[in-house]
C-alpha cells in the first residue's frame, strides 16, 4: 500500500517536472521591481491623501471599534467649520502595525473608505516603536462633501 501511494505521488511529480506550464516561484528579493501580488493581498493599513493633503476620515471610530485587538487608536478634536458649527475631526490616527492581525475588519467597517490595505510587506525593524505609525499627515484636512 505504501509503495503504491509513493509511486502515484512520484508519477505526479514527474509529470509536473517534464510539463512546464507556468513558473510559480518568484525569485525574491532579486525581482522587487517586477514582484506581483494577488488582488486580495493584505499588507498594512494606510490612509490615502490626495494632492491637496486631504483624506476621507471623519473620526467616527468605526474602525477602532471593529478592530479585535486594539491596533487602531483615533484621537479626535472639535473644530469650527466654515458654517460656524463645531465638527469632530481627527487629530491623530495611530496604527500599531506590530499588533495588527491583518484581518481587514477595520477596512470593512469604515463607512467613508478612508483606509485601505496596501501591498507593503517588508516591516523588519530593530525597534518595535517604529511599528507604531500615525496615518494622517500633518495639517491634513477632510475632503469636502464627506460627512
Amino acid at each position: 500500500m505504501a509503495i503504491k501511494s509513493l509511486v502515484s505521488g512520484m508519477r505526479l511529480t514527474g509529470y509536473y517536472f517534464t510539463h512546464h506550464k507556468e513558473i510559480l516561484t518568484q525569485e525574491y528579493p532579486d525581482n522587487r521591481e517586477t514582484l506581483t501580488f494577488g488582488e486580495r493581498f493584505r499588507g498594512e493599513v494606510v490612509m490615502p491623501h490626495d494632492e491637496n493633503n486631504e483624506h476621507r476620515c471623519t473620526g467616527c471610530t468605526a474602525c477602532e471599534i471593529a478592530c479585535p485587538n486594539g491596533t487602531i487608536k483615533i484621537l479626535t478634536k472639535m473644530e469650527v467649520g466654515e458654517d460656524g458649527k463645531k465638527k469632530k475631526a481627527i487629530e491623530k490616527f495611530v496604527y500599531h502595525l506590530g499588533m495588527c492581525t491583518f484581518c481587514n475588519l477595520c477596512i470593512v467597517a469604515c463607512p467613508t473608505d478612508a483606509i485601505k490595505m496596501s501591498h507593503d510587506f517588508e516591516h523588519s525593524v530593530f525597534d518595535r516603536k517604529q511599528l507604531t505609525k500615525v496615518l494622517n499627515k500633518p495639517d491634513s484636512k477632510i475632503v469636502k462633501g464627506v460627512e
